[in-house]
């Protein structure tokens, strides 16, 4: 195995447990290594410090692990079975809700890798080519230890490292795609697409989100910004709001929400969809709508663009407080990950004191519970928001 020595001093974020070996740390390495192979971390003096993927950038090793142990098939399968074991004791895993993330990165402990699960399929993206090289053996453990999966999706075409030199397409590892999948989220149906749609075809992390918008739709107006799937919609619509106006520029994210809250709710009068853009949309629908979500993709997928994503933020709820009617609810959204708590919340501050409007934070969002946090990791908490009283 391929050892890489770190400099002086430089252990120290290993040995408290953070799964990362950033380039500048690295004093050298002993051998020809190739990304995505498994290499042996140790500290200058020779002692060892972890196992993990090697890859070009910045973070130069993923750590899978701080024990000296053997990688093999027995190794990923206890690592998915103490994936699954945790989302079925918390619940998550019921008749009623069979969509769920099984792994979440760094937060269980499998950097660079993605899974979630939709009734019998597993869809799985590698966000590394460690994670690349084993997907076969991924997918085998993940259908040996979680029952109700029989096929494995693999969608990582446009989650790799642009600068791997591998070829990949996306398709089934294990098992075919099943024309009766039903997807239920909290007792609600979705129709997802892994093949075309966005990460892995659904926005699982949104689950406990939407139940609490569904608590505070009834009777209301309500205007879903970015709506892709639907899903609050969704929610908005069994809370027994009084009517649901769900935007997106894209034509295929309204056909997939006209979809979903067919499933649900046949007939259904009281939902509309516009193929629009956002901002467009807003400065023509002042004091129309109780409430409002905004949940936009990504302003800033790298620190390069975090002022102009910051700007967009402020910008975006801006032009929401402002048309929002009176005793408005505003739920709002960051998925970005180089954007932190502090600044996401600034921005909506900023925003509101433009508008002059007063202004209270009922509830401060995240993800759920699978989408854990490492809580060595901290980097691992992407999605920030806010639920607004808007006087």
């Amino acid at each position: 195995m391929i050892t890489v020595h770190l400099k002086p001093k430089k252990e120290e974020s290993l040995k408290r447990f953070h799964p990362w070996v950033f380039s500048g740390a690295i004093q050298r390495i002993e051998g020809k290594v190739t990304e995505g192979e498994l290499v042996k971390v140790v500290d200058a003096a020779g002692g060892f410090l972890a196992l993990g993927h090697c890859q070009i950038g910045s973070i130069a090793v993923r750590v899978i692990s701080f024990e000296d142990t053997t990688v093999d098939d027995a190794f990923w399968s206890l690592k998915i079975s103490r994936a699954y074991t945790m989302r079925q004791s918390l619940g998550l895993v019921s008749v009623s809700n069979n969509t769920y993330r099984l792994v979440h990165g760094e937060g269980d402990s499998l950097p660079g890798l993605i899974v979630d699960v939709y009734d019998d399929t597993a869809v799985m993206q590698a966000h590394s080519v460690g994670m690349h090289e084993i997907r076969q053996q991924l997918a085998k453990a993940i259908v040996a230890n979680v029952p109700e999966v029989k096929s494995v999706y693999y969608k990582s075409e446009t989650t790799l490292p642009f600068k791997a030199d591998i070829e990949n397409e996306n398709g089934y590892l294990i098992g075919s795609e099943n024309p009766n999948l039903k997807a239920i989220e909290n007792g609600l149906e979705f129709q997802v697409d892994w093949l075309k749609g966005q990460k892995t075809g659904f926005f699982v992390d949104q689950r406990e989100n939407r139940s609490l918008l569904e608590r505070y739709s009834a009777g209301k107006s309500v205007l879903n910004m970015f709506c892709y799937t639907g899903g609050f919609s969704v929610y908005a619509l069994r809370g027994k709001a009084a009517l649901v106006h769900s935007v997106d520029s894209s034509a295929k994210a309204i056909d997939l929400t006209d979809k979903n809250v067919k499933i649900n709710f046949p007939n259904e009068k009281r939902h509309a969809s516009f193929a629009e853009d956002a901002f467009k949309y807003l400065n023509a629908n002042e004091h129309q709508y109780d409430l409002i979500i905004l949940d936009p993709p990504a302003f800033a997928k790298h620190r390069d663009a975090l002022r102009n994503a910051l700007k967009g933020y402020k910008r975006l709820n801006a032009n929401a407080i402002k048309q929002i009617k009176p005793g408005g609810i505003l739920f709002t959204f960051s998925c970005s990950q180089v954007v932190s708590k502090d600044q996401f919340r600034l921005a909506v501050f900023s925003a509101a004191a433009e508008t002059g409007r007063n202004v209270k934070i009922l509830h401060q969002l995240t993800q759920p519970a699978d989408h854990p946090i490492n809580i060595y990791h901290p980097e691992g908490e992407y999605l920030k928001g806010l639920v607004l009283w808007v006087e």
